[in-house]
Parts: C-alpha cells; structure tokens; sequence
C-alpha cells in the first residue's frame, strides 16, 4: 500500500512559499538566465566587429583590471554610488517608518493623505518621465528647472546656516554634515519613500490592538509603546525595506549611467560588461552584510 505524505503545516508553508516564488523562478530561468551567463562570457572577451558579426578574444580578467585599475571614472563613480547609498537608505528608513506611523492614525481625510505621500513616487516613475514629451509638460518642466536654478542659491544658504548652527552648539562635524546632506537631499528621500511607506504601513496594521490595550492598562506611554511593541514588530520589515532600498538605490545612478555608455555607446561591451559584474559582486555583498547584521535584531511574533 503507498504510503500517503503527510501535509503538516510546516509542510504547507514551505509548498506555499515555493508556490509564491514559482513565478520569479520561471521568469529568471526563461528571460534572465541566459542574458546573464552571457554577459559574464562578454566580461572576459574582447569583442570585435567584422564583417561576419562579432569575433571573441579570451583575454580572462584583462577587462576587470582595465575597469578597476585603467579606466578614469569606474572607480570615482562607484565610491560615490555606495557613499549615496549609506546615507540615503538610513534616511528612507525613518522618513518611511515616521509617515507610516502618522498614516496608520485615524482621522478624516487618511485616504487622500495616503495618496499624497505616494505621490512623489509616480511623479519619479517613467511614467512622469514619459510626459515631459509633451509640449506643454516640457514648458512646465523647463519653467520649474529655472526657478530651480534661481533658489539654488537660497537653498544652499539655508543648508550653511544650518551648518554653522549645529557646530555653534557642538554637535560633532561627521553628524553635522549627514544632517545638512538629508536637508539638502530631502525631495529624493521622499521620491524614494513611498514603498517603503506602503510595506511598514502594511505591517503596522497587521498589529494586534490588544496588544496596545494592554500596555496602557499598564501605564505604558505612547513612547515606551512604540519601542517596546510597534518596532520589535515591525522589525521583519525593516530587512525587506533595507534589501528593497540599497537595490532600488543602485538600480538608476551616474554608475548605471557609465556602464550603459561604456557598453552601448563606446561599443566596448566586454569592458561593459566587466563592469557590471564588478557593480553586481559589491552590491550582492553589502545586502549580505546588511542582511546578516540587521537579521540579529529582528524579532519574529509567531
């Protein structure tokens, strides 16, 4: 007689879990994972074109040493993508956990206060991009970049007072300095928040109430509240935001931009290539270390 398998609900998890990522499996393995491999066959060839197509030349590592130690930008560039990235991600995290937290309140008009937040995040898609073909977007756009260039002298002024204010009080200069840089980078925090706004917004309500009933039946306020009950449960979220905004914040800078001419405009797609790989291994590494550090602290309500 077979044997029936049992369908216990670890079981059933681990089958819902592959069921949930059956979909992104199938779509890597068909669209993604032979573009891929032959990007890395690109990064260790130098590629030539003849009158019959491309021609392939091993040259092994040479395209990776040419990017790292020959080309005047990859390395300038690169340092000033992970630079951004450590100090845009801290603050996506707390603009988002702070708007989520003010959005998760009730009062009239939540709604539409919701969407306003969301707002920039359509505004920055392709889609706002796409717009600006049109004649009166373009007078719009070219408009706005004016006043932009006329109060860029106010802003950075604003952003020095507020320097020499912080050092007056003897704040020390590393802090004063990502504070200024959050001010003046303050509508790219916001474009980039909305996600991010959206997931911690998702877990917050997925919060039991009784679990706040009972903290101020014992006197808890509503500081010691959130660092004892909202945080701890929303900690899961963080690593998914934190993975999510290191990825999205790589995904459209000057060191995509450099990859893309380098590949596509000098036509050197082995050097292209090499580069991007290079981009990837350092990106694959720094979610590692993030993941792993943060995942220490993450607090899982079962």
């Amino acid at each position: 007689m077979k044997r029936r398998i049992r369908w216990t609900l670890p079981r059933q998890r681990s089958a819902m879990g592959l069921l949930f990522v059956a979909p992104w499996l199938l779509g890597f393995a068909l669209l993604f994972a032979a573009p891929m491999l032959e990007s890395l066959r690109f990064s260790l060839h130098q590629l030539t074109f003849t009158g019959d197509g491309l021609t392939f030349e091993y040259i092994g590592l040479g395209n990776f040493r040419k990017a790292l130690f020959e080309n005047a930008e990859y390395n300038r560039t690169l340092t000033e993508a992970v630079t951004d990235m450590l100090v845009n991600v801290p603050l996506i995290l707390l603009f988002s956990l702070f708007s989520a937290s003010l959005l998760n309140q009730k009062f009239r008009g939540r709604g539409l206060a919701r969407a306003v937040f969301f707002l920039p995040v359509i505004l920055a898609s392709g889609v706002a991009a796409e717009m600006a073909h049109v004649d009166l977007m373009g007078m719009v756009m070219d408009n706005a970049s004016l006043e932009t260039a006329g109060d860029e002298g106010s802003a950075l002024l604003q952003s020095f007072e507020l320097r020499e204010l912080l050092l007056r009080s003897g704040m020390n200069i590393v802090l004063v300095d990502y504070l200024t840089g959050a001010v003046d980078r303050i509508y790219e925090i916001v474009s980039a928040s909305g996600v991010q706004m959206l997931i911690f917004l998702a877990g917050l309500q997925s919060i039991s109430p009784a679990l706040y009933e009972a903290s101020r039946i014992e006197g808890a306020t509503g500081y010691e509240a959130f660092w004892k009950i909202t945080f701890p449960m929303v900690s899961p979220l963080i690593v998914t935001n934190v993975v999510y905004s290191v990825i999205d914040n790589f995904t459209n800078n000057q060191m995509t931009l450099l990859i893309r001419n380098t590949a596509f405009k000098s036509l050197d797609f082995g050097l292209g290539s090499a580069m991007s790989w290079l981009y990837f291994l350092i990106i694959s590494l720094l979610l590692v270390i993030l993941t792993a550090l943060i995942s220490r602290k993450v607090f899982y309500y079962d």
